[in-house]
């Protein structure tokens, strides 16, 4: 008897629900997108216990006629993909043919469909048409699926808590939402409405729908194009961000898609302007030759291959660049918390169904409080510095200084209203700067020291910094070994902060010792921060008035004002209007 036998259609439906249904976001997945490819301008969808006991998508799309109706649950039955050619060319959502036949395998289902001739009604359990009998004329399709995996208890165990897979299918239903503005979405569970989109066309509007008037206020239009990509929608301020990646929505051509390199992109472009660990607020879509991009990389389509890839990532880098150095970013004192408004992966759920959800403010790092002896914001300037500073226009108006509040925040004024400058993370933006641009020009400027300094360090780091001795020839530094281990230097950077030389110059050899695969642009960088923050005044240190107004000169004078490296801000705003409203001035 042969070993090798030919599947039974349903098993195959089966083993490939598998690869397409994991959860119950994926059967709305599915569906969603075949109303978008039937021209649908409305789409419903209908949840009972966050799709578990029953998912319900209505739509008003061409509809089908009965063959159709029925050979839908046929698997790689499809109405987008005639011929090979027609895979490199990929214009609609679904094109594989076994989305339905696959979740019909797992669950029972009732099908009602019209294109205006004729009305059609299909039930399937278990992946059997069971019966096809003729329905009523509304345009469009209506779909049922109920108990979903009740035939394979084993999956059905699996899935995640009800609150994990209603806010799973929000997150999707937000992200076609905004693909798809044009098309109203409304999702409800259980009766509660999660979402109810205008369906305008208004990009802008559905990102007011989904994230509220916070965020939609916070939001930049952007746009930008090459030979090969086109890119536009919208950025936020870097005031605005979370904690995770769900505020970043990407889309190719329409598409909700995942893609790393694009995310990496972002936040570069975003670098220095939003702290560690902290994401934007992006909707971003990318419109390119179906030709140059690759979507059949996993079952959910949702994972995608560019060609030209460093094409695109340039493109998006410079563009969100581009924009964040024109934009003043001064954020204002009195400004509504975003995160305590929405849960995680940015879903608005009804507080009546889940309950409030509650989330722990960031722990500030303290600063440790140097002798004031070791006063730290080089007030120095020569003559580089003065070049560099005259090619740059101050972002922020002229500025009076009034005070400083608790030794840390300088008070200021101009008649737009009063600001609040953080001292240390503005020096750390002014230092941050003239190191960065020193090492970036390849500043060779250097001084002999008077009594040479010594660095002695454990063989294996000696091991690794003498491999990387040229970092130090390219840096200006001059040195001599001298005996195991020791390196004598004998002149240095003129860049190099003239309070704390030996310092510095430890904490660059620590880097070159750390750096694996030495990048010259991320290493300036690594240098530049930590020397800036190490360097910078701290909260606490005294610093006169004639100080402070220097301090505040230098910072409006730098490419980027509003942030620290680190991405946090140096200056905060109460504008006029603002206080008045405070005191009763303004109603």
């Amino acid at each position: 008897m042969s070993k090798i036998q030919i599947m039974d259609m349903n098993l195959a439906n089966k083993i490939a629900a598998g690869e397409v249904v994991e959860k119950t976001m994926n059967v709305v997945k599915e569906l969603v997108e075949n109303s978008i490819d039937a021209g649908a301008t409305t789409i419903k969808i209908e949840l009972i216990d966050s799709g578990v006991k029953e998912i319900k998508v209505i739509d008003d799309g061409c509809g089908m006629d009965e063959n159709d109706a029925t050979l839908a649950f046929s698997r790689h039955a499809t109405s987008k993909l005639k011929t090979l050619d027609d895979l490199f060319n990929i214009n609609s959502l679904g094109f594989r043919g076994e989305a339905l036949p696959s979740i019909a395998s797992v669950s029972n289902i009732v099908l009602k469909t019209s294109n205006e001739k004729t009305g059609t009604m299909v039930v399937v359990n278990g992946g059997n048409i069971e019966s096809v009998k003729s329905c009523d004329l509304k345009k469009g399709t209506t779909i049922i699926v109920k108990d979903l995996f009740y035939n394979t208890p084993v999956r059905l165990k699996y899935l995640k808590s009800l609150y994990t897979e209603l806010a799973n299918i929000s997150d999707y239903v937000n992200k076609m939402a905004l693909s798809y503005p044009n098309i109203k979405f409304v999702l409800v569970n259980n009766e509660k409405e999660l979402l109810n989109t205008n369906g305008s066309g208004d990009l802008l509007k559905t990102i007011f729908d989904i994230y509220g008037v916070v965020v939609a206020n916070k939001m930049m239009y952007i746009e930008n194009m090459n030979n090969d990509y086109k890119i536009s929608g919208y950025i936020s301020y870097p005031e605005l961000t979370k904690s995770n990646r769900g505020s970043i929505t990407l889309l190719v051509n329409n598409r909700v898609v995942k893609n790393y390199e694009i995310v990496k992109a972002i936040l570069e472009a975003y670098h220095t302007f939003i702290p560690k660990d902290r994401f934007p607020y992006i909707v971003l879509n990318i419109e390119v030759d179906p030709f140059l991009v690759d979507v059949n990389v996993h079952p959910t389509k949702m994972e995608v291959k560019f060609s030209k890839e460093d094409s695109l990532t340039s493109l998006i880098m410079e563009t969100i660049d581009n924009k964040l150095n024109k934009k003043t970013l001064i954020p204002k004192a009195v400004y509504e918390n975003v995160e305590d408004k929405y849960y995680e992966d940015d879903l608005k759920v009804n507080e009546d169904l889940f309950g409030t959800n509650s989330i722990d403010d960031e722990k500030e790092e303290t600063l440790e409080k140097p002798k004031l002896e070791e006063l730290t914001f080089d007030f120095s300037v020569n003559e580089e510095k003065e070049k560099y500073e005259s090619e740059v226009n101050p972002r922020i108006k002229e500025l009076t200084p009034i005070g400083i509040v608790h030794g840390t925040y300088i008070i200021c004024e101009n008649p737009d209203g009063m600001f609040i400058i953080d001292q240390h993370a503005a020096a750390e933006r002014i230092n941050y700067e003239k190191y960065y641009h020193a090492l970036s020009t390849h500043s060779k400027n250097t001084i002999d020291v008077l009594i040479p300094y010594k660095i002695e360090l454990p063989t294996n780091e000696y091991i690794i910094l003498e491999k990387n001795f040229n970092i130090l020839d390219n840096l200006g530094f001059k040195y001599e070994e001298f005996g195991n281990n020791t390196l004598i230097i004998r002149s240095h950077p003129t860049w190099l902060p003239k309070y704390a030389i030996l310092e510095a110059i430890r904490k660059i050899i620590d880097i070159i010792i750390k750096e694996e695969d030495f990048n010259e642009d991320k290493f300036n960088e690594k240098v530049s921060i930590t020397l800036a923050c190490k360097m910078s005044i701290k909260a606490g240190d005294v610093i006169t008035m004639p100080d402070i107004t220097y301090l505040i000169n230098e910072l409006r004078h730098t490419k980027n004002p509003f942030t620290c490296p680190h991405g946090r801000p140096t200056i905060i705003t109460y504008t006029k209007y603002d206080l008045e409203k405070l005191f009763k001035r303004a109603m």
